[in-house]
């Protein structure tokens, strides 16, 4: 489908997830636990290492963040992605 896209955790953990929600939102409605504090990319609580993807910022991030890195309360999916949570 179109509308989907999967996020790998690990190995054994895929995720199919909504094209139009962000990270943040998709990975809560899976119950996998992040740690934020905003939904604007404020903070850079919620840090994630991206290893294989990309996305799109609905919000420009204003936390400070590597270039692997991403923040998921404000990006959505453009293809399948590889996360580390926790940076």
């Amino acid at each position: 489908m179109d509308d989907l896209y999967i996020i790998h955790l690990d190995d054994q953990t895929r995720l199919a997830c909504l094209k139009d929600k962000t990270l943040l939102e998709s990975l809560e409605a899976h119950q996998v636990e992040v740690h934020f504090q905003c939904r604007e990319g404020f903070c850079g609580a919620c840090r994630t290492k991206l290893i294989e993807g990309q996305v799109d910022y609905l919000t420009d991030p204003l936390a400070f963040i590597d270039d692997d890195e991403i923040l998921p309360c404000c990006c959505v999916a453009k293809s399948d992605l590889k996360l580390k949570l926790g940076g």
